[in-house]
């Protein structure tokens, strides 16, 4: 039996609140594991396919930040799927400290890895994507000043 299984929503909670050390400096090695060789990750500002593209996004966010910390509001769990309330407190090394209030759709596949997250954040980016043309610059702004 594998041991980086996600079960509950409180070990989700508790594994991210973990990404966020004590001194801010983000770290997702403990956290990785559980997720599947084919993740599929998607946010406002980008869609990301299997692990390593997962792991070059958290290393490229984790280059960008001073501080990062997480923090957890609610979760619940109906079958396979995690729905995660959350505050993040983000310092970029080249703008002030702010707050990204967002959720997260988590599914797991049958083995209990996390296969699929959806963040939910950032409006604008949603809006925007229905824009002809200015949608191409809004998205390759984001990826490259905050992805």
């Amino acid at each position: 039996m594998d041991e980086y299984v996600i079960r509950t929503p409180e070990q989700l909670a508790l594994l991210w609140s973990k990404t966020y050390n004590a001194s801010g400096v983000p770290d997702w090695s403990h956290i990785l594991p559980y997720y599947d060789e084919q993740i599929v990750f998607k946010d406002s500002i980008q869609e990301i396919r299997g692990i390593g593209a997962f792991r070059e996004m958290t290393e490229r966010l984790a280059k960008r930040s001073n501080e990062l910390y997480m923090a957890v509001k609610r979760t619940a769990m109906d079958g396979r799927v995690i729905f995660v309330e959350w505050e993040m407190t983000i310092n970029y090394k080249k703008t002030r400290r702010s707050i990204v209030y967002g959720a997260s759709r988590i599914t797991l596949n049958e083995a209990g890895k996390i296969i699929e997250q959806r963040d939910y954040y950032d409006l604008w980016g949603d809006i925007f994507d229905n824009i002809p043309r200015f949608a191409k610059l809004y998205r390759k702004f984001m990826k490259d000043k905050f992805g």
